[in-house]
């Protein structure tokens, strides 16, 4: 019987982007194919997808029932999700009632039936896969341009480097100076990080 490696499947609202404030089922997955490091991102990678456990698609669907009986969103998430989502995981969970969003580096395509996309890229522009998104996502520290992405998206977010729980005002204040010069783009805070939820 198939099965995915999942670091973990819990409830929560999202904390980022255009859905924020929104209840949801994630399902983190092991694994990534990038290494998001302080030296070439300005910020080093916060979660914690090397670790997991092997779930059916059943186990999945259980999970996510079990925990939240009345949310219909799954967030399929890593480390990045698309090393193993494929066609059978997304029609099982679209067939049991879920709406599905997705988050990933872009390094990728993206399979039909997800409903909501967001591209965060951790890669050179020439090297992104998924050209289309409902929503692109950059993280910015200070002194970081606004990006010039390849990405055609309904929604241009940037999101200021955290550095554990907290943002510092000097990031802040340079990421609304790059939304006043850039007004096409938004600014996208983990509130999930002040809220203290996963």
């Amino acid at each position: 019987m198939k099965t995915y490696q999942i670091n973990e499947i819990f409830a929560s609202l999202q904390g980022e982007g255009i859905r924020s404030g929104t209840a949801n089922i994630f399902v983190r997955f092991s694994g990534c194919n990038q290494t998001c490091k302080i030296e070439t991102h300005q910020f080093d990678c916060d979660t914690e997808f090397v670790s997991g456990m092997p779930f059916t698609v059943e186990e999945i669907i259980n999970r996510a029932r079990f925990i939240a009986p009345k949310c219909d969103w799954i967030i399929l998430t890593g480390g990045e999700p698309l090393l193993q989502v494929d066609m059978e995981l997304i029609e099982a969970l679209k067939s049991a009632g879920f709406k599905l969003a997705i988050e990933t580096n872009g390094s990728l395509p993206v399979p039909a039936g997800i409903d909501w996309i967001t591209v965060s890229p951790k890669v050179a522009e020439h090297a992104i896969k998924q050209k289309w998104a409902n929503e692109v996502k950059y993280v910015r520290g200070y002194g970081q341009g606004i990006p010039r992405t390849v990405v055609e998206a309904e929604h241009y977010l940037i999101s200021p480097a955290f550095d554990g729980p907290t943002v510092s005002r000097e990031t802040l204040e340079w990421c609304f100076k790059l939304i006043m010069e850039n007004p096409e783009w938004r600014i996208s805070c983990q509130q999930h990080k002040i809220w203290q939820v996963r």
